[in-house]
């Protein structure tokens, strides 16, 4: 984000950004929310591979391409597979924070509009992940998809059985792309550079690697797309006050003084 990309002079200061310590607690909180809330959707295994083997039988009804084939591409080579699972694991949650700290500070507008979208898609996502609880297909027996994070490593997630920490079971919608998007949409809105349109490889990574690691079928993607596309349209970026002090507001505040000349004459002629 080079200086091609800055608002025009004073556009920052225009804006009130909101307290730091509140918007700290507020981003705590939801995360925290958020966390608690998908350990309310833990157990339900037989609901969870029920809801899989129906999304899987779905994709295959409208003929969607298979994961697997996006699988073979990062299968290629331990080294490629061991990265996309690096990418899963340490990519989400930095690159949200880090879009964030930067709207926060440079652009206190857009950070309030991107937060509030976040959030709203955010509980969306819990709510289907309560009410629809979806097994992986890396869990998915029929998908014939290797668990890449298992065999080649590394992995966020241990045995479903044991593992307290997450919910293995809220495959949907995925938030790894619908947070992915939002961070590209927000940037691009946000900048002005030419090339900020590079930031859709972002959300275009991120999908193969959700795919290709069998973390979450194509319809996982789809669901957070179209949850984040109402977002944006109920969310609108509220519109930055005008300017004043402009040229064109001066002339108008001060006015050119009249021509006293051609008064004189008026009165002049009106005295004749």
């Amino acid at each position: 984000m080079n200086a091609r990309t800055e608002p025009a002079e004073g556009e920052t200061d225009a804006i009130a950004r909101p307290p730091l310590v509140r918007e700290l607690l507020l981003v705590a909180g939801l995360f925290l929310v958020y966390k608690f809330g998908r350990q309310l959707a833990t157990g339900h295994t037989g609901e969870a591979f029920g809801n899989a083997h129906r999304v899987w039988d779905l994709e295959r009804a409208v003929h969607l391409p298979g994961e697997g084939s996006v699988q073979n591409l990062l299968l290629h080579g331990d080294t490629l597979v061991h990265l996309a699972n690096t990418y899963y694991a340490t990519v989400h949650f930095p690159a949200t924070a880090a879009f964030l700290i930067w709207l926060y500070l440079r652009r206190p507008t857009h950070y309030v509009w991107a937060r509030r979208i976040l959030a709203a898609v955010t509980a969306a996502a819990l709510v289907v992940h309560l009410t629809f609880p979806l097994a992986p297909p890396r869990m998915l027996a029929v998908t014939g998809l290797v668990d890449t994070a298992k065999v080649y490593g590394p992995s966020v997630y241990g045995p479903p059985q044991t593992d307290h920490l997450s919910n293995q079971f809220a495959a949907m919608p995925s938030l790894h792309f619908g947070w992915a998007l939002m961070v590209a949409i927000g940037l691009i809105v946000a900048t002005r550079s030419r090339w900020r349109w590079l930031w859709l490889l972002h959300p275009l990574l991120t999908l193969t690697v959700i795919v290709g690691t069998a973390n979450h079928y194509w319809l996982d993607a789809i669901v957070a797309a179209a949850m984040l596309g109402i977002a944006l349209a109920v969310i609108r970026l509220p519109r930055r006050p005008e300017r004043t002090g402009t040229p064109a507001g001066r002339a108008q505040e001060n006015p050119a003084p009249a021509d006293t000349n051609a008064e004189k004459n008026v009165l002049v002629g009106a005295g004749r």
